[in-house]
């Protein structure tokens, strides 16, 4: 059985990774142990496992400011005010709301807790699928499932995409959670037939910590919220609080609402993640939004909203803390050569002007400002390069890469082959090789060919809800959500 978290502490506050860290094998959903069945057909959410080269470390390595370099035996103490995820997070709240219906034409999720009853078998048809090849299936395979339910209602998770076509349907057999918590997933799969996954909870779930921050702290107080994270999730935990902050309730930061957090610390053998993470009104259970960690083996896992849509795009083009854009992709007057007086006087045609094309996003931003890695990856290049300046590489799963260019410095704990995390602060934006001031420039590569992030029409698969994903996320909204009342 693995340590619980709170045993050690500091592994989770180091996002580079050395040798003798090999990353092992991912468990499938947070907290849950996937048990196999004959006439269940699973799909697996397995990292990598990946080496990484070897980091020289120096006495005052451990002392320094970023939480970038792994090291064993560091005596901080347990992140304060976190309490081990335990049966009553999960207990439903009186005044919780209905359900979450998502308008949205491509993807949506309905969420809630359906009140037992005689025909609890037809649950799909209840919730509006009129599909009766799935109702049939359901029907079928749930007879089990039904004879372990506890408590008076069903927790669900149901997403639909164009057309109210079936995504997935995620079921819990009571809105408790606890060794005898279930969770079952229906996916469709080819010539009309289904597959099912089926969860069962064990131990696991034990290092899986909710925390409750001030949202006020979360938007203005970062170290505030570093006292409690690591420094990597706390520039991510900012960016998604942003991004999933309710525009039609600007001031909730002038009153009690919190951000209510699920957080995995990691170890030596797997990442800090961030989970889930709500903005909730504490007194009455409101959840106002709410965001979901869908990790997945073959690209970078993202954050999906409780309505399926990505915020992915902004975290791959959000490099630096402080930034504005100065130049995008389009032609720049490149240098030309003046033209060479004339021998017999005659007048001189002036030289045609050249452009060439600039290809990236160049954020200005004063010398100094720290960079950060915009997803987890493997550093492939550090050093100078030409009208780059000194340059970052990092490769990403999928065949992405990013470029970190006209760099000032380097973060000293920085390798070549070095593993880094999403968050981790890289370099210092600069004015080295071809600039004409202080500024990053950033590019994001999809098998070696320029991708432009901010192009209205670029839909990679990094931003999308992928079939193979409506599942995992329907699952993490029902296990790690505040429950939901009807």
């Amino acid at each position: 059985m693995k340590k619980k978290v709170c045993e050690w502490p500091l592994f989770f506050k180091r996002a580079i990774k050395v040798t003798g860290f090999a990353l092992v094998g991912f468990i499938q959903l947070p907290g849950v142990e996937l048990v196999s069945s004959a006439l269940a057909q699973t799909t697996t959410q397995n990292s990598k496992a990946s080496k990484a080269p070897q980091v020289k470390q120096k006495a005052a390595v451990q002392k320094s400011k970023q939480a970038g370099l792994q090291v064993k035996n560091d005596p901080l103490s347990q992140p304060s005010k976190s309490m081990s995820l335990n049966p009553e997070l999960f207990k439903r709240i009186e005044g919780a709301p209905n359900n979450q219906d998502i308008a949205n034409l491509d993807y949506r999720v309905q969420r809630g807790c359906l009140r037992r009853s005689d025909n609890q078998e037809n649950l799909p048809a209840n919730l509006g699928l009129e599909d009766p090849n799935f109702n049939d299936f359901f029907k079928s395979q749930t007879q089990g499932f039904f004879d372990r339910m506890r408590g008076n209602c069903i927790p669900y998770a149901l997403a639909l995409g164009s057309r109210n076509r079936f995504e997935s349907l995620s079921i819990m057999n009571g809105p408790i959670q606890d060794a005898k918590t279930e969770i079952w997933t229906f996916t469709p799969s080819a010539a009309d037939s289904f597959l099912i996954q089926q969860d069962y909870l064990r131990d696991e779930f034990k290092r899986f910590t909710e925390i409750q921050l001030p949202l006020s702290d979360v938007l203005y107080g970062p170290k505030k919220v570093g006292d409690k994270l690591p420094v990597e999730l706390v520039w991510e935990l900012n960016s998604v609080i942003k991004q999933i902050y309710p525009e039609e309730n600007n001031a909730l930061e002038n009153t009690n609402s919190v951000v209510r957090l699920i957080v995995d610390f990691g170890d030596k053998e797997r990442w800090a993640q961030i989970w889930a993470a709500e903005i909730i009104d504490p007194a009455g259970g409101e959840v106002f939004s709410s965001a979901f960690w869908v990790e997945r083996n073959d690209i970078p896992g993202g954050f999906y909203t409780a309505s399926g849509e990505s915020i992915e795009r902004t975290f791959w083009t959000n490099p630096l803390s402080y930034r504005r854009i100065s130049r995008g992709v389009g032609s720049v007057r490149a240098s030309s050569k003046k033209a060479a007086p004339s021998k017999n006087g005659a007048p001189v045609a002036a030289p045609k002007q050249r452009y060439r094309t600039h290809m990236g996003i160049d954020y200005s931003a004063p010398k100094g400002t720290p960079v950060f890695s915009v997803a987890t990856g493997k550093v492939v290049h550090l050093g100078y390069s030409g009208a780059f300046g000194n340059l970052i590489i990092i490769e990403h799963p999928g065949n992405y890469r990013t470029y970190y260019a006209h760099l000032s410095a380097y973060n000293v704990e920085l390798q070549v082959g070095n593993e880094v995390r999403r968050g981790l602060e890289i370099g210092y934006v600069g004015s080295t090789g071809r600039s004409t001031g202080p500024h990053l420039h950033f590019e994001l590569r999809k098998d070696g060919v320029y991708v432009d992030p901010y192009a209205s029409k670029t839909q990679l698969d990094l931003w999308n809800m992928r079939d193979s994903d409506s599942g995992l996320l329907t699952r993490e909204i029902l296990l790690l959500g505040t429950p939901v009342l009807n």
